[in-house]
């Protein structure tokens, strides 16, 4: 993690890191820890004591953001699946809309490194998503956005129940049902050159009837 928070802060622009850890064993706490003694000012550490699901992990970070009163949130894969210097072209796309997704999809496919099966399984799940429930996003899973403030504050964070990807898909359903405007910038995925894939079955269950529940909800007015 210590090259993805050195290359966050090599950009010209002011970002700062909060780090949201689920007590995990592999020591990253302590090591963000030690880094804090470089970045103090910029680099921030909050432990989870219950692991429960990547959607918790990021609603605990968005919440401690609104709290501490940044106006531009933005959540990303920390293994350069999601290259550091997009960072800034979605900051000035978010300057004019409130949200702002970094886009495998918006222009052919951009994705480097994965098989084709998965490549398929993820092109062909964003467009059931957009199918279902109407949503005019080519990239529905993309975990590379930045967010206003306010797409945060009024889309009901404790009612994002969604977990896994399907977290991905709930946070962009709600924010377009509250009217808010959304806009794709074209980025290049590389499939996670550090790191291995938390994919499996469960997480596909998840997010095909997540989707469904979430048109539901939205038809019963329940959302």
């Amino acid at each position: 993690i210590e090259n993805i928070i050195s290359a966050v802060f090599a950009l010209e622009d002011d970002f700062h890191i909060l780090v949201v850890d689920d007590s995990s064993p592999d020591g990253t706490a302590d090591l963000v820890k030690d880094l804090q003694k470089k970045f103090p000012h910029y680099l921030h550490l909050s432990v989870r004591k219950v692991k429960d699901g990547l959607g918790k992990a990021y609603i605990h970070g968005f919440k401690w953001a609104i709290e501490n009163k940044y106006d531009y949130i933005f959540e990303m894969d920390a293994d350069f699946s999601h290259n550091p210097n997009d960072l800034p072209k979605l900051y000035e796309a978010c300057l004019n809309a409130d949200m702002a997704i970094g886009s495998r999809y918006s222009k052919g496919v951009n994705v480097v490194n994965w098989p084709m099966g998965r490549v398929l399984l993820s092109y062909f799940a964003s467009k059931y998503v957009r199918f279902v429930l109407g949503l005019p996003i080519h990239d529905t899973t993309a975990g590379f956005v930045c967010f206003s403030r306010k797409v945060l504050e009024e889309i009901g964070l404790d009612n994002v129940k969604l977990k896994g990807y399907g977290f991905q898909i709930e946070m962009k359903f709600r924010a377009f049902k509250k009217g808010f405007r959304i806009v794709e910038v074209p980025i290049i995925f590389t499939n996670r050159i550090l790191g291995e894939s938390k994919m499996n079955g469960g997480i596909i269950h998840e997010a095909v009837f997540g989707v469904l529940n979430l048109k539901w909800k939205s038809i019963i007015n329940r959302l």
